[in-house]
Order: structure tokens, then C-alpha cells, then sequence
């Protein structure tokens, strides 16, 4: 094999690609590459059993062939080599030869026929959407699925789609995030639960235009994306969704409407005192038209009040001070309005249509309290 390509082009494809080699294996071919260049196309595989990710490389092929290459070692090699034209070289014995300019690498490869290629799916139930729908909707939820395993949904995203409604719904047990987005055309109903970690990969390598197309596949097993010139197939998680409708409600006691950037910036500050991996909550009192946030940790205290608009009765109560960061940086709206029953009960974050709602449980806060 032979192929000839410029650097920064190869170099973007390699970084897409090797998003889905595991960082540890007993497989040591999932920690390579496939390189693939034949009928006139160069592609770039790689493959973890959970996610696969195959992407086309712009590039002239002299001589057709595959090898396998570690991942890393290919990357830190074309990550340093000069901006120009890249020679990649294999013979018989899968040697590896990488020239640029006066640069050249001599490596081992592997045969590719023990590799697992991306298996071959049925494209049927096509989903179309802009990139930049898609990173949004990941960005705005995949904060709350749980980084444990010991719940595998949780791990997970609901994708539930009818019609032309595309709701998106991730939660860790403490919090649920909740978003809708209007399609442009109608669909059949489809409700998968989709890897939190392919979707965390996923937004890494859309490009986020709004011309930009990402088109989904969904299977019984797994969903596809297809977007640019990449192709990323994802096995989908088993088992059933829980049942939000049943833990949201439009009961209340106290509604207050706050300007967002003010509240964020202020509970950020809040979070200046807390140590690395303490969990200090951050306690809210509101009482007529002001808000006051109070923070009491081992390093100091901090007292700050805000203006909002009230409604209902006073309330203090205590909330993990990053649930409500993660959820304040992804509204987009200037003002946020929040909803709250008891000091035990979950308030919720939402607009009038509920194109988004963000659910987070209250904590403890008497020990926080001086």
C-alpha cells in the first residue's frame, strides 16, 4: 500500500478516527488504526466493540492496501511531523514507512483480518438534522448521565422522536435534564436509549454548522450517524427508559424568575471556597423579592443576595452548587425561571414552552449552616 496526503488532513482524520480505541483492551488490534485504501478511497477505522467510527480521507492512492497501526504511536507521529505532504508506505511484511520532507518513520504494523470492521447495518429509520441541532442538544444534557457503571441506563441518553418532536432526556440519579427540539419533517416513533460516552465522542467531531447535515440510523441494536465524510456506529443500550412523565410536575409553591448570568456568575463564586472533592452545598433563601446565596466551608464564607421576581412563599433550601452550574451554562435564555415545592423536593428549571427542563434534587444543608 501507498497512499500520499497532506498532513493537517490526515492528521484531522486520525484524531476522528481513534476516538473510538479503547484506552485499555486484552485486544491489542482494537489499539490500532486500519488504514484502507482501495477503489479509490482511503479510509480510516477504528473500533472498540461499543462504538465504531470509519471516516474517508481526502488523499491519492499509488498503491492499494490495509495495515493496522497503533493509534497512539500514528497520532504523535503525525501530529509532529512538518504541514506538507505525508508518504505513507507498507510492504508485504506490514512494515510501515511515513515520510514528510526530510522526516521518515519506520514502524510495524499488523494484517487487518483479525480486526472487527464496522459491522454491516441496515440504513432504515433516517433522521435528518443540522449539526448544530445535535451538538446543542448533546451539550445541553449529556453533563447528567451517571460516569458509573453500576446502572448501565444511566449511562445512557433517551432518544424518544414523534413526529416532528425530538426529546432528549439524560439523568444520574441526583438530577434529569430534559431537552425538545421541533424537527423539520415528521418521523415514526422511535425511542432508543444511545451511549453517553459515542455521544460525548460524537460532539468532539461535528462541525456544529447549521448548513451542516448529521443523519441517524436506528436499528433494533444500534444507531448510525453519518455526517461530512464520517461514519460512527454505536451499539445502543438494552433495557427500558425510566418513566419521567412521572417524576415531573407542574405543582408549586414558590416561582421566582432571576437573571442567568447574574445567578450563574454568583453561585461560581460561591464554589471558590469548596475544596477539590468536598461537597459543600450551597444554601438559597428567598424571601420577598431577593435571593440570597450563602456558602459556609472550612476555607470561609460567603454571603451574596441577587434580584429576582417572586411569587408564592418564601423558601430556604440547599442544592449541590455544580448541579445547578451544569444546568445554568446550557440556557441560552437572558432570564431563568425556577420552580420549587419544599425544601425535600426537587426544584425544576424551565421555559414556558418546555423546550427545556432541568430537574435537581435538594440536599442537606444543616451542616452547612452556622
Amino acid at each position: 500500500m501507498q497512499i500520499i496526503c497532506n498532513r493537517s488532513t490526515l492528521l484531522n482524520s486520525v484524531n476522528i478516527a481513534q476516538k473510538a480505541v479503547p484506552s485499555k483492551t486484552t485486544m491489542t488490534i482494537l489499539e490500532c488504526l486500519i488504514i484502507s485504501a482501495k477503489a479509490n478511497c482511503i479510509k480510516l477505522t477504528a473500533n472498540d466493540m461499543e462504538l465504531a467510527i470509519e471516516t474517508i480521507l481526502d488523499g491519492e492512492i499509488k498503491e492499494e492496501g490495509s495495515v493496522a497501526i497503533n493509534a497512539k504511536i500514528l497520532l504523535e507521529i503525525i501530529r509532529k511531523l512538518p504541514d506538507s505532504e505525508v508518504v505513507i508506505t507498507t510492504n508485504e511484511k506490514y512494515e510501515v514507512t511515513i515520510k514528510c520532507e526530510k522526516s521518515k518513520f519506520s514502524i510495524m504494523g499488523k494484517t487487518t483480518d483479525e480486526f472487527p470492521g464496522i459491522p454491516e447495518i441496515k440504513r432504515n429509520n433516517k433522521v435528518t438534522l443540522s449539526q448544530f441541532a445535535l451538538k446543542d442538544l448533546i451539550r445541553q444534557t449529556v453533563f447528567s448521565i451517571s460516569d458509573t457503571e453500576t446502572n448501565k441506563i444511566m449511562t445512557g441518553e433517551l432518544f424518544e422522536i414523534s413526529e416532528s418532536e425530538f426529546k432528549v432526556v439524560s439523568l444520574d440519579g441526583h438530577r434529569i435534564s430534559i431537552r425538545k427540539l421541533q424537527l423539520k419533517d415528521s418521523y415514526e416513533p422511535i425511542k432508543v436509549i444511545v451511549s453517553g460516552k459515542a455521544l460525548i465522542e460524537i460532539n468532539k467531531v461535528l462541525s456544529g454548522g447549521t448548513d451542516d447535515l448529521v443523519y441517524m440510523y436506528f436499528t433494533e441494536k444500534h444507531v448510525i450517524f453519518e455526517f461530512d465524510n464520517t461514519i460512527v456506529v454505536s451499539r445502543l443500550i438494552e433495557g427500558e427508559y425510566y418513566k419521567i412523565d412521572q417524576m415531573l410536575t407542574n405543582d408549586y409553591e414558590t416561582k421566582i424568575i432571576a437573571n442567568k448570568k447574574e445567578l450563574l456568575n454568583c453561585i461560581d463564586r460561591a464554589t471558590l471556597l469548596v475544596k477539590e472533592n468536598e461537597k459543600k452545598p450551597i444554601i438559597i433563601n428567598i424571601s420577598s423579592v431577593q435571593m440570597e446565596l450563602r456558602m459556609n466551608t472550612s476555607i470561609g464564607s460567603m454571603n451574596e443576595e441577587i434580584d429576582i421576581k417572586k411569587e408564592g412563599k418564601d423558601i430556604l433550601i440547599g442544592f449541590n452548587p455544580k448541579f445547578l452550574i451544569d444546568a445554568l451554562r446550557v440556557i441560552d435564555d437572558e432570564d431563568v425561571t425556577i420552580y420549587l415545592f419544599n425544601p425535600k423536593a426537587p426544584c425544576f428549571i424551565k421555559d414556558k414552552d418546555e423546550t427545556y427542563i432541568y430537574l435537581i434534587l435538594p440536599v442537606n444543608f444543616n451542616a452547612g449552616v452556622n
